[in-house]
């Protein structure tokens, strides 16, 4: 009979265990915000996003570390005006701001008064905050009282993962509906401001909706907003405009992404044991940690993602030719390379009278644009040029 006492059963390592060594030992996890989500579920099918944003990656020292660093974020000066911004329009209890938010939203109900309540919502930690908004928006409701709520905490499930979301604003009406507030420091010349921004504004708002929800549908008589307030500068002053900007195609359209997208545990059991993504390894490493997961690279990741330089010298180098768009690559069809789509233009035509239902209509369509551009080569070098203008010559 052996002396030995018995081997102790294996630990089943758990889902947070798996992301905490993904990031790295000493790195702590980098939480979602609405930003990132909107770019995620932009792209559901880029895994390689979903895994590192479910683990809490920084991508931006990751990119750093495998050599292909992304410029990202706002210059200091349009952080600080940005912050003196918002802090101009939430002044005096956020009057102004509930002002805007009665004229443009507030329908039949009364105009909000001196005695317009802003809880306070500290709490300890994000899951914390989020509790006591939770509780301040219940409140509201129940009290048929206009309320702002600065800088509330929402929580928001994402492919298995909480994420903590804080939007600029909420304002609670008498009426018992929730409406989103962004404030943002670009302005809003003849009642209009840039189209991209607003869109882009619009996409992150609709995360803010998809999260509220989830807490409306708990309290009784709780109605979120379809319609955000973009709050902007005023032409070319620093006194604040808003508009109300309808974000329902956004919050569908989200929505469908988010609900594609695949659980983080099922992307991180799909990856070897001892995989990691900590910035202090090796960029050697790094590299085959981060091939290890597919992605799915667009052009549109530029504007998104801190990866997408590396991401993009990979698919180049592969040849993909969703580097040349999304578009592109549906065209293409079965030809999944850009190599494949050269050759297929090149390929000689069928024979003159053979049959050509086996034959591929991509390339055939290649081919024939082929054929067509050599042809405008040799009419424009056949072009004869065109004659010295005649007349004086120029006094200067």
């Amino acid at each position: 009979m052996s002396s030995y006492p018995p081997a102790a059963p294996p630990q089943k390592t758990t889902l947070r265990q798996r992301l905490a060594d993904l990031r790295g030992p000493a790195v702590p996890p980098r939480p979602l915000d609405a930003r990132s989500l909107a770019a995620l579920a932009a792209n559901p099918g880029c895994g390689r996003r979903a895994l590192l944003d479910g683990a809490g990656v920084d991508k931006g020292a990751l990119a750093a570390a495998l050599g292909s660093p992304a410029a990202f974020g706002q210059s200091q000066f349009a952080i600080v005006r940005g912050n003196s911004f918002e802090a101009k329009v939430k002044g005096d209890g956020g009057a102004e701001l509930l002002r805007l938010a009665h004229t443009l939203l507030g329908g039949a109900a009364e105009p909000p008064g001196p005695d317009a309540r802003v809880p306070d919502l500290t709490a300890a930690g994000p899951e914390g905050r989020a509790a006591r908004t939770a509780l301040a928006l219940r409140e509201a409701t129940a009290a048929g009282a206009w309320t702002l709520l600065d800088h509330p905490m929402l929580a928001l499930e994402v492919a298995g993962t909480p994420a903590y979301l804080e939007p600029d604003a909420v304002v609670v009406d008498p009426g018992g509906r929730w409406t989103v507030v962004e404030i943002k420091s670009f302005p809003m010349i003849d009642g209009a401001a840039d189209s991209a921004k607003v869109g882009a504004a619009a996409r992150q708002a609709a995360v803010y909706v998809l999260a509220l929800e989830r807490t409306a549908g708990k309290v009784p008589g709780a109605e979120v907003g379809h319609r955000v307030l973009l709050v902007c500068p005023k032409d070319f002053s620093n006194l604040p405009t808003a508009a109300p900007v309808d974000v329902r195609r956004e919050r569908a359209v989200t929505l469908r992404q988010m609900e594609r997208l695949t659980r983080v545990e099922e992307l991180a059991a799909e990856l070897p044991a001892g995989l990691s993504f900590d910035p202090a390894r090796p960029a050697g490493e790094l590299t085959e940690a981060v091939s290890a997961v597919g992605a799915a690279y667009a052009p549109e990741c530029l504007a998104a993602c801190e990866l997408a330089f590396h991401c993009r010298e990979r698919s180049r180098a592969a040849g993909d030719p969703a580097t040349l768009g999304r578009s592109v690559r549906g065209e293409l069809g079965g030809l999944t390379t850009v190599d494949a789509a050269l050759a297929a233009a090149g390929s000689p035509d069928p024979a003159e009278g053979a049959s050509e239902e086996g034959d591929d209509p991509t390339a055939a369509a290649l081919r024939r644009a082929a054929r067509l551009r050599a042809e405008a080569l040799e009419l424009a070098a056949a072009r004869p040029p065109h004659p010295a203008p005649e007349g004086p010559a120029c006094p200067c």
